[in-house]
Formats: C-alpha cells, sequence, structure tokens
C-alpha cells in the first residue's frame, strides 16, 4: 500500500471515529454548536456569571419573630447524607452550604460548591423560613461546579418532593406554589401562619440571567400534617 492511501485511509478512519463520537454523545456537547450558548459562554468569561445580589435578599423572607422555635415534630428518617438538598422529580442532588455571611462575594463563591443555605433562616422543624439559593444557567450549559443546580425550578410543580439531609434526618418538603418575582420584590404575601416551617428556593430568572426572580415555596411535612390527611 503507497503512502497516499495510507493517509487516506488514516484520514476516513479519523473522520469516522469523530464522527461516531459525536452521535454517541451528542447530548452532551450539542451546546457547542448552539450559537447563543457559545457567545454567552464567550459574554460570561469576561463579565463573572451572574449571581444574585445578597442585599436584595431580605424582603424574600417571612418575618422569623420566633426563630428557633421548634414546631410540630416533622416527620423524618434516617439517612446517612449530610448537608444534602434532593429534588426527585427534576433529578438534582447538590451539597447544601451554610453561609458564613451575606457579602456578595461570599455568597458567590459558596455558590460554586452547591446550593447555599442563608444567614437569617431557621432550620426544619423550626417556626419561620428557610431560604436556599442556587445557581441556573441557559439550556446546553455544561454542568461544571453547580452553575446549573436551579436550572430547572420551573418544572417543579404543586404537590412535588424537596428533600432536605441535615444531621442523619430527612425533612420532606412539598411544593406549594411557584412566582416569577422582580430582582429586590418581596415575595408575595402567602396565606401560611407563622406555625409554619417554609423553605423558599430561590434563582435568577430566567435561567443564567439577572433580570428577575423564581423562587418555588415549600412547606414542611410534619407529623401532624400527616395525621390531618389520614
Amino acid at each position: 500500500m503507497d503512502k497516499n492511501k495510507s493517509i487516506k485511509l488514516l484520514k476516513l478512519a479519523i473522520t469516522f471515529y469523530i464522527a461516531s463520537f459525536m452521535i454517541i454523545n451528542w447530548a452532551d456537547i450539542s451546546w457547542m454548536f448552539n450559537y447563543r450558548t457559545v457567545s454567552g459562554l464567550v459574554a460570561d468569561f469576561f463579565n463573572p456569571y451572574p449571581t444574585i445580589n445578597a442585599s436584595s435578599l431580605d424582603g424574600y423572607f417571612y418575618p422569623n419573630h420566633n426563630r428557633g422555635k421548634t414546631i410540630v415534630s416533622a416527620d423524618t428518617s434516617y439517612t446517612d447524607k449530610q448537608s444534602v438538598i434532593e429534588i426527585p422529580s427534576i433529578s438534582i442532588e447538590a451539597p447544601i452550604v451554610f453561609a458564613k455571611s451575606t457579602d456578595a462575594k461570599s455568597i458567590s463563591k459558596e455558590l460554586e460548591g452547591g446550593v447555599v443555605y442563608y444567614p437569617g433562616s431557621v432550620y426544619p422543624g423550626q417556626q419561620g423560613q428557610i431560604v436556599v439559593l442556587g445557581h441556573s444557567a441557559p439550556s446546553g450549559w455544561p454542568k461544571v461546579r453547580y452553575d446549573w443546580v436551579f436550572s430547572d425550578l420551573e418544572k417543579l410543580k404543586v404537590g412535588d418532593s424537596i428533600l432536605v439531609h441535615l444531621n442523619n434526618k430527612r425533612y420532606t418538603y412539598i411544593v406549594k406554589e411557584t412566582r416569577i418575582i422582580k430582582v429586590g420584590a418581596d415575595v408575595p404575601s402567602i396565606d401560611y401562619s407563622n406555625s409554619k416551617n417554609v423553605l423558599t428556593l430561590i434563582s435568577c430568572w430566567p435561567p443564567g440571567k439577572d433580570y428577575q426572580r423564581i423562587a418555588v415555596v415549600a412547606e414542611l411535612v410534619t407529623a401532624q400534617s400527616l395525621s390531618i390527611d389520614k
């Protein structure tokens, strides 16, 4: 076989390999061929990934007047997982990072390691509200760090479960509603009494853009609520 034929066969083999690789892995690499996604990646390289401005979060809290007071016993089960949030319906499992400060730079750094349990939040089983922050990203964004973790919050439906694993206990929250809110605006008034433990997940909206906020509100499942349902 002469040299020219060998080169042609080698080129053919390389082309076949690349084509096969792209077909098999298309779901993971298709974003590379999306002009909008790639241009967004370039823009975000020069303009740091938009984060939630910590100074605008106070309005998202219900008044935690009796913070620390234990409410009716939560319906919990044992878990080996520590400081983890799970959202089964959208296939999310991520570490919970407990923020040490409300400083925007600090929060932004902590969001690289998972979702952030915002300072001022009560704990599961206590009266008041928990606020958890997470990044979102445009469709097709590669799953690096946790930039993408809350991208699918809008897919959550009323009745879906959110699981919080903490101190060897698994707490279950049930989604009550989803709201789209202007940046810095208060969460609209919701008819929950102060005896509830409410979890609010917040991210940028639309995914990857700092235009508005998406807020998913969920309520802790307690032993009392289970007995009422029965």
